[in-house]
């Protein structure tokens, strides 16, 4: 089925919703599932960011700057994910735990402004990933359009792009609680190193890099073909991480890829941490 007729499917089952509240993180996603919102319910539409420490500062800027561009009726709450030790212990299924926590927020928000329904912009190629925190939004009611007319991450893009949408291309983003070891318990040190090491290497020009946090080892990832580049100023980038906290820097040859943590998950499933 053509792409656009597809999206046309798309906005008629938001509209039928009546009103939405979009968990809205700025990301590609739920950034177009805002826009088109907006377009299919008008007023009757609203986006949240759940901001914490485990959000970084730039990505918080960032959702705003989309909200200001697209007109996008933006409310910033907080919620604090260090007051659960069911998250900050850090375990496989973490992602439960701190999507459990969210969607009471949510869910409360919108029955306050008497809307019918959370949306968030998961989609079908989050399906085939380790996400225990699809498992708790949709346990909470949130819905996923996307995944309700089977649109992936590249369909998205596509939509996005053809749109004329100036996000389409944005790099995928994740919590900074991503970048530290299962059965490592998250503190907001942890969480300040990586996002200090990230912001710097996003200003030496890098826009998807991931620094992950092994004791004091941080293990930087970046597409393979900017390699070359990273080590071209390798000199910089140790003396700038090491201010942060960090006693050795390190590649990862392997490069970027999302959800590097994850490859360890059979092991871990058997280890009683």
């Amino acid at each position: 089925m053509d792409i656009q007729v597809r999206c046309k499917r798309l906005l008629q089952n938001i509209e039928q919703r009546g009103s939405m509240l979009v968990s809205f993180s700025g990301g590609v996603d739920s950034s177009l599932l805002a826009v088109l919102a907006q377009k299919a319910l008008g007023k009757k539409s609203r986006c949240v960011l759940l901001d914490s420490p485990v959000v970084p500062r730039e990505a918080v800027d960032q959702a705003r700057l989309i909200a200001e561009r697209y007109n996008l009726d933006l409310e910033i709450l907080p919620v604090n994910m260090m007051d659960d030790d069911q998250f900050t212990k850090n375990p496989s299924d973490r992602c439960f735990w701190c999507k459990k926590n969210s969607a009471k927020v949510l869910i409360q928000r919108a029955y306050d402004l008497g809307f019918a329904c959370v949306a968030d912009g998961i989609n079908i190629s989050d399906t085939g990933e380790h996400r225990p925190g699809l498992t708790a939004s949709t346990e909470a009611g949130i819905v996923h359009p996307f995944i309700d007319e089977g649109f992936t991450k590249n369909d998205i893009r596509e939509i996005a792009k053809a749109e004329g949408l100036t996000f389409w291309n944005k790099p995928s983003a994740a919590c900074l609680s991503s970048r530290i070891p299962y059965g490592d318990t998250i503190t907001g040190e942890k969480l300040q190193m990586v996002e200090a090491a990230e912001a710097c290497l996003h200003r030496k020009g890098f826009r998807q890099v991931r620094v992950r946090l092994h004791g004091k080892v941080a293990r930087i990832e970046v597409p393979k073909e900017e390699m070359h580049a990273l080590m071209n100023m390798h000199t910089a980038v140790v003396d700038a991480l090491r201010s942060f906290g960090f006693s050795y820097i390190a590649l990862d040859l392997e490069g970027y890829r999302s959800g590097s943590m994850d490859e360890v998950l059979p092991v871990l499933k058997k280890s009683e941490y």
